[in-house]
């Protein structure tokens, strides 16, 4: 679904991946690992077309959208859970999720606000309230309730644990479960080792913008002390 060949990007002259390289097969959860500013979401903001690339190719269900629009990326079935959430503070639960809504390519079964509703109760509960005023933890939900809310082939979630609480954590480890064992792709980015074996089916660190290792659970088992030098936890 997702090939991204020898990608090469950057902020102005200074150049942050070089030649990175990995893929995202169908109903596959794939991670990309590694410390603070090694490149993780650098790598996320070029395949959304946030961000132009230098060099490399990026492929989504076979099109090229290196250099594409992020408006572009999104309409083919890209959806981003970013990291800081970006939720619209100002306007409420339902209106975050419904404002970029769609079924643009026509699922049978599209995510709806009953469904987003049904995953996530407290949205619910919510709904007519302002989104600046969740809990931090509320506040990611609703950033993953708004992603799936475009009924995306591939969604990428950036971060999407960091500095909640540890209950919190566990309640977001079991939604993203849930989304992988109905089949959505998912590309993660996090540190937690634990939730990420039990939940991936392949794995990619990152280190100073080079993929520097890859592999499935068993190597990250093998590779454990490695890996955690890479990642920093």
């Amino acid at each position: 679904m997702l090939v991204v060949d020898q990608l090469k990007s950057g902020y102005g002259a200074s150049q942050v991946l070089f030649d990175v390289s990995f893929e995202v097969k169908e109903g596959e959860l794939v991670t990309l690992m590694g410390r603070n500013g090694m490149g993780k979401t650098t790598t996320v903001r070029t395949i959304m077309g946030l961000l132009g690339a230098k060099g490399g190719q990026v492929t989504f269900d076979g099109t090229q959208i290196a250099g594409a629009s992020p408006e572009r990326v999104a309409r083919l079935g890209a959806g981003l859970v970013p990291e800081g959430r970006q939720i619209f503070s100002t306007l409420s639960v339902r209106e975050n999720l419904v404002a970029t809504a769609g079924n643009r390519l026509k699922r049978s079964n599209p995510w709806t606000l009953e469904r987003v509703y049904d995953l996530f109760p407290r949205m619910k509960e919510r709904a007519g309230q302002k989104a600046g005023t969740l809990s931090g933890g509320e506040q990611q939900m609703l950033a993953i309730g708004r992603a799936l809310m475009t009924n995306p082939r591939l969604m990428i979630l950036d971060e999407a644990t960091e500095g909640l609480a540890p209950v919190i954590r566990a309640e977001i480890w079991d939604i993203i479960g849930k989304l992988k064992a109905e089949g959505q792709s998912i590309l993660l980015i996090d540190k937690n080792l634990a939730a990420l074996k039990r939940l991936a089916d392949r794995h990619y660190v990152l280190e100073k913008g080079v993929v520097v290792w890859s592999g499935g659970n068993s190597d990250l088992e093998r590779d454990r002390e490695k890996i955690h030098g890479y990642v920093g936890v």
